[in-house]
């Protein structure tokens, strides 16, 4: 069995792709350039690089690619640019998101296939009964219409709330929720919470992207934590004395 990674050249997906293999998972990425991946990345015997767009792969291609994987995540993000901000594809995250889903269920998996996407603390897990004040609902909501990214990450993450339930059959889901994303060498302790104990908008915490890495990395291989986090979407901080 095996992992695919999309979005696998990002900060946070590079440290993943490093996490799985060096806990002895086959792993396959689709990237868009190898250009991307460090090196080490490239010429690992443990990973299988497929270099295309995700979202102009054929159906048969998407296909192949899902087939005997046992998880698949999803670390797509949008570009921090005027283009990768506000122009096409919208909804990066969405669109492969769907497209992968439909092509995990035409291979009829045996054994329903994990689906961890990367999200963000911004994202209110409404399903869950989350609340947040008037004055985070109003910014957010102002961050939604301007941001075509934010809209993406709710989008993306209602889909797999409304179209696959706790018992599916097929496809198992969690939605990852990083608060403020941070660089650090190691992994340090962090907390993984049902919901925020902080503002995203005004008292974000911090969360470095490879102890991001590591819980995803836990969510792919240890079944008691998959089982903790099956259907929701847990929130992941650096523990205080390591952000400080």
């Amino acid at each position: 069995m095996s992992t695919l990674v999309v979005g696998a050249s990002g900060a946070t997906g590079k440290l993943l792709v490093e996490q799985l293999v060096m806990k002895g998972e086959e792993v396959k990425i689709i990237v868009r350039s190898i250009e991307g991946l460090p090196k080490k990345l490239r010429e690992h015997g443990r990973i299988s690089i497929t270099e295309a767009s995700l979202l102009e792969m054929s159906d048969d291609e998407l296909l192949t690619q899902v087939k005997g994987c046992q998880a698949v995540v999803s670390c797509l993000g949008h570009n921090l640019s005027f283009k990768g901000m506000f122009g096409q594809p919208r909804q990066l995250v969405t669109h492969g998101l769907q497209r992968i889903c439909r092509a995990i269920e035409l291979t009829n998996p045996t054994n329903p296939v994990k689906y961890i996407l990367m999200n963000t603390t911004g994202n209110q897990n409404k399903h869950a009964g989350e609340k947040v004040s008037l004055a985070q609902s109003l910014i957010v909501g102002l961050i939604r219409h301007l941001l075509p990214p934010h809209a993406d990450n709710e989008i993306a993450a209602s889909f797999l709330q409304s179209n696959f339930g706790h018992d599916n059959k097929m496809i198992q889901w969690t939605a990852v929720r990083p608060d403020s994303l941070i660089d650090e060498d190691s992994v340090t302790p962090y907390s993984t919470l049902a919901s925020p104990t902080r503002s995203a908008i005004f008292d974000a915490g911090k969360t470095s992207r490879i102890n991001v890495a590591n819980f995803i990395s836990e969510l792919v291989l240890n079944e008691t934590i998959w089982r903790a986090w099956k259907s929701k979407m847990p929130v992941i901080y650096n523990d205080i004395e390591s952000a400080d």
